[in-house]
């Protein structure tokens, strides 16, 4: 078989307006996941028992099962009980319910990271628990769940290709489109493959750059709170 990859560049544009698609599925799905996820992983660590119980049951079972499913429940079977949605809208909640049960787990692994202790001194300080969780708690929790968070972030991003089975036009089923009508899968399979590498060698440069954000301890305090802190120690003088 003749490999030709030069016909792959009049497709091209039609394969990065795909990718628009599978960004826009990744970007609000993650984000819907993560925030959910962190009132999910909040709710696991509630002292109320039923609470934390209906938690990990969802985590359970959305973990438990393949994105795949939730696609076809939420597309498929959802119409059954009343609620039918179109292709789009069905991947963003599919989606959205598959991340949060990782998020979920992840956030909760950061948060519970935070030592008591420091979360002791900032009650006894006075300090509200809002306040607490954007002063003390989350900044800390970053730096433990950036890693797998990010990590997740990757995976999700592939897996947005499954959204191809309920009809959403996304890179891989743009691409599946073009190689039927062709006949040229390598290189169109190939080219599709060169897009997804690009979206999540992205993702990795962002977790690298997120990392060295969050070493506290190695980057040290900012120019803005060195000056607040040689203020401060002015005005004490």
């Amino acid at each position: 078989m003749n490999i030709d990859f030069s016909m792959v560049i009049p497709y091209l544009p039609i394969l990065f307006q795909a990718a628009g698609v599978t960004i826009v599925i990744t970007l609000l799905s993650q984000g819907i996941g993560t925030v959910l996820g962190f009132f999910l992983a909040l709710g696991r660590m509630s002292r109320f028992p039923v609470l934390r119980g209906i938690v990990w049951t969802y985590v359970l079972i959305f973990r438990g099962t393949p994105m795949l499913l939730h696609l076809f429940f939420v597309y498929y079977a959802a119409p059954a009980f009343g609620v039918t949605l179109e292709p789009f809208p069905a991947a963003i909640v599919a989606m959205s319910l598959s991340t949060t049960a990782y998020n979920c787990e992840i956030l909760r692994a950061g948060l519970q990271s935070v030592h008591p202790g420091q979360i002791e001194a900032a009650q006894a300080v006075g300090m509200s628990w809002p306040r607490i969780l954007r002063r003390v708690v989350i900044p800390q929790a970053l730096r433990v769940a950036i890693v797998p968070y990010m990590t997740n972030f990757i995976s999700h991003t592939k897996g947005s290709s499954l959204a191809s089975v309920i009809t959403v036009p996304e890179l891989m089923l743009t691409a599946q489109m073009i190689y039927s009508s062709t006949y040229r899968a390598i290189e169109i399979l190939t080219a599709a493959g060169v897009i997804y590498l690009l979206l999540t060698s992205a993702l990795t440069v962002l977790q690298l750059w997120l990392e060295k954000r969050l070493r506290y301890d190695e980057r040290g305090l900012s120019r803005r709170r060195r000056r607040q802190l040689l203020l401060a120690a002015g005005g004490n003088g």
